[in-house]
């Protein structure tokens, strides 16, 4: 693909006047415009930083392909530039809140499920991604041109133009290139006015055939008209849910990115499908979430950061797809406790090699501890509520709509549970002392194998077993 690009030259009278000609016109290919792109680039981050910048990290949707990757690389290279790694964005959009302190634990970033909402201009990309242990997995992805940024700006084109024409019958703003393209810019900013205020006023001189226009509209009425589009947002963020085989209830966290995402009302949307456990990340429901449209930029500066001091055959080598690619579990690894209950020690979606511990009260009393070894996955319960009871005197067979119960007018309550799947082992602790603890640690190899550890805290020896 190339572009052609008319050069103009201008020149300036005696008297001041200026005037323009077309000197010659020039053919660009997307890599030759990318190249002159990642240039200026560079060079706004050389003057900021006051010293040459060599090397970057690129953040890539999930959908590029190897000759993609490829081209994208030859020019920045002809750009002067080395490409340190290509990350997908949904990565970078989780690394650049994981970097923070806060979201750390003792043994690093907590292990969660994520899900990864870019909500762009054109396009929005959706993704799961599983973090364990500080290791990312795609679990799925969707990509929809649909539903974006671009569908709320036709919204308000297609509302402002109906009121144009109420006051210009027969004039329509949309059928003329130059006022449609007066349209859409300032419908543009009117959703932008609309996502930090409940107010918002268009306003364009000279719309169409000289008639100018200005109106109002407030934060309700754009949210009525744009109803199906923050609708589509939700089914598409749902369907990639269902397309890993998750159910809203094992999602964590939700992370809003992209220049669309600081609607407000995308957020509230989704804080209605996901459950109060989850954490909707984004301007309007977190005051210290970070600008959705510098997240992805943000995560690959961070991961540039961490990679800029290895050697290009160690990064090579460690972004390998037989590397980056790895195998993960599909179900949790944990044991089954005195009372039944399942607690993982391995959570499902886990990257291997892996190794987790967890330490188990014994009886009171102390003596044998047998500890079962087992594979668990979720599922989601449904309970209805219960069903009214009939006032006396009502007939079962009657056909007055006051007797027919409508058990839906409660909510059905879902939630998630664990159950066991398949049991790997048993094993017994012998002679534990009173008070004490026993440790179980679950050791997951490269190639799915997995040894198990159990011994009592303090104490020597121990039973260990490889499955």
């Amino acid at each position: 693909m190339s572009f052609q690009v008319k050069d103009k030259a201008v020149k300036e009278d005696e008297g001041g006047a200026t005037e323009q000609t077309e000197v010659k016109a020039s053919t660009l290919s997307v890599s030759e415009i990318t190249t002159r792109s990642l240039r200026r680039l560079v060079g706004s981050a050389t003057d900021y930083l006051g010293k040459k910048v060599t090397s970057l990290v690129i953040a890539v949707p999930t959908n590029f392909s190897e000759k993609q990757r490829a081209a994208l690389i030859e020019a920045a290279n002809a750009a002067d530039l080395e490409v340190l790694q290509l990350i997908s964005e949904p990565i970078a959009a989780v690394l650049a809140y994981d970097a923070r302190p806060e979201a750390h634990n003792d043994d690093g970033p907590e292990d969660k499920i994520v899900v990864v909402a870019d909500l762009g201009g054109t396009r929005s990309d959706v993704a799961v991604l599983a973090s364990r242990g500080g290791l990312y997995t795609i679990l799925a992805t969707a990509h929809d041109y649909e539903f974006a940024g671009a569908a709320l700006d036709k919204v308000l084109m297609d509302h402002f133009a109906k009121e144009f024409l109420k006051r210009h019958p027969g004039v329509d703003p949309r059928e003329n290139p130059r006022s449609l393209a007066k349209l859409r810019l300032e419908s543009e900013s009117t959703k932008k006015a609309l996502s930090l205020g409940n107010n918002a006023t268009f306003g364009v001189d000279s719309l169409a055939e000289g008639f100018d226009f200005a109106s109002t509209i407030n934060r309700l009425r754009y949210e009525t008209i744009a109803r199906s589009v923050f609708e589509g947002f939700n089914r598409l963020v749902a369907s990639v849910i269902k397309k890993a085989g998750l159910d809203v209830l094992d999602v964590d966290e939700v992370i809003l990115s992209g220049g669309t995402a600081h609607t407000p009302r995308i957020s509230t949307n989704l804080r209605h499908v996901f459950p109060e456990s989850t954490t909707i990340v984004s301007p309007s429901t977190s005051p210290t979430a970070i600008n959705p449209s510098e997240l992805q930029a943000r995560g690959a500066a961070l991961q540039a950061s961490l990679i800029q001091e290895y050697e290009a055959d160690d990064i090579d080598q460690s972004t390998h797809p037989a590397v980056t690619t790895v195998k993960h579990t599909k179900n949790a690894i944990g044991v089954v406790t005195d009372d039944g209950a399942f607690v993982p020690v391995i959570a499902p979606e886990t990257a291997v090699p892996a190794r987790r511990t967890l330490v188990l009260p014994v009886p009171a009393k102390g003596g044998d501890v047998l500890i079962e070894i087992v594979e668990g996955s979720t599922r989601i319960e449904v309970s209805k509520p219960a069903p009214k009871a009939k006032e006396n005197g009502a007939k079962a067979d009657s056909d007055d709509d006051s007797d027919v119960e409508d058990s839906d007018e409660e909510e059905e309550k879902r939630e998630k549970v664990w159950k066991v799947s398949n049991v790997l082992a048993e094993a017994a602790v012998r002679g534990v002392k009173k008070g004490g603890r026993v440790e179980v640690t679950i050791n997951l190899t490269a190639d799915l194998g997995v040894t198990v550890t159990a011994r009592e805290v303090g104490a020597k020896g121990g039973v260990r077993g490889t499955l």
